[in-house]
């Protein structure tokens, strides 16, 4: 990186700068290059004024959620992050080949994948595709995977919503891990059809965030984010269906001290606890248990 920095002082032409590294001629096409200078920035312990003044009109606002205060790259403009390859699959039927990408064609078999961070545009592709296939066949189910770290407070209770909203019977399976707002929509699938598989992780705890403001705006987005703790400790008090002690549900404030630290659980604590309903360990199963 020293190196690119020193070609980039001797004001070298971009084709040379390309030729010497790679990995900028890696960019996919339509996404925006970011110019040099963000790159150069990570070989300098501050970054001046001055380049900052040239950058902010690449760098998006910050934004205020329930879930994450940091200040990003635009998921657009980072290579890493948007060098996501997608499958695609060609079907054939006699002299006419069809090709789709892999999770339109899931969607063809009823499947929703909630895969990653939970954002905005994440809660508008799910919610369509839900409201979609309860317009297709409002009386077949829908499975839905998650595998997410959480997210958007506000774009998960959309897609929680939608999901208590439409007809068919929703069924959730969690691989990998349901944390945050990936745990309530877990847990907000229809009774009997929540499950996941055996080496699942899922996490519970409060909403987080943070702003800056005068005194009266802070009381004011504190008062909010409290009003939004106490509406997912009543969406878990509703939807958790504990083993232990007969089956007895738990309380509003037994919830909110479980709530008060990240709380992790394994897929036989989840189940325990509530979160799900059954751990699944073979396609078999998950057939049986999403046709049953």
């Amino acid at each position: 990186m020293h190196q690119l920095l020193e070609l980039q002082q001797q004001k070298l032409p971009s084709a040379a700068l390309r030729a010497t590294f790679p990995f900028l001629l890696g960019m996919p096409s339509g996404m925006r290059a970011l110019p040099l200078e963000v790159f150069s920035l990570a070989t300098r312990p501050l970054a001046t004024p001055a380049t900052l003044s040239r950058l902010s009109p690449l760098l998006p606002p910050g934004r205020r959620t329930f879930s994450s205060s940091r200040r990003t790259l635009n998921r657009s403009t980072s290579p890493s992050a948007s060098w996501l390859p997608i499958p695609f699959v060609t079907e054939t039927s006699g002299s006419t080949h069809h090709t789709t990408d892999l999770f339109s064609r899931l969607l063809k078999e009823r499947i929703v994948a909630v895969y990653g961070e939970v954002d905005e545009r994440m809660a508008a592709t799910v919610t369509a595709s839900l409201l979609f296939l309860e317009a297709d066949a409002p009386e077949k189910p829908i499975n839905l995977y998650i595998n997410s770290p959480g997210g958007s407070v506000s774009a998960g209770l959309a897609i929680y919503d939608t999901l208590q909203y439409i007809t068919p019977e929703i069924t959730t399976i969690c691989l990998g891990q349901a944390a945050s707002m990936g745990s309530l929509l877990l847990a907000g699938g229809s009774p009997g059809k929540r499950f996941c598989l055996p080496h699942s992780s899922v996490m519970l705890h409060q909403p987080s965030g943070g702003y800056h403001g005068t005194a009266a705006d802070i009381a004011i987005h504190a008062k909010e984010i409290l009003r939004v703790r106490e509406q997912l400790n009543k969406i878990y008090e509703r939807h958790l269906t504990p083993k232990k002690d007969g089956g007895r549900k738990l309380t509003l404030t037994e919830i909110e001290g479980m709530m008060e630290r990240d709380y992790f659980l394994s897929a036989d604590e989840a189940l325990e606890l509530g979160v799900v309903d059954e751990i699944l360990g073979s396609r078999k199963a998950v057939k049986e248990k999403t046709e049953s």
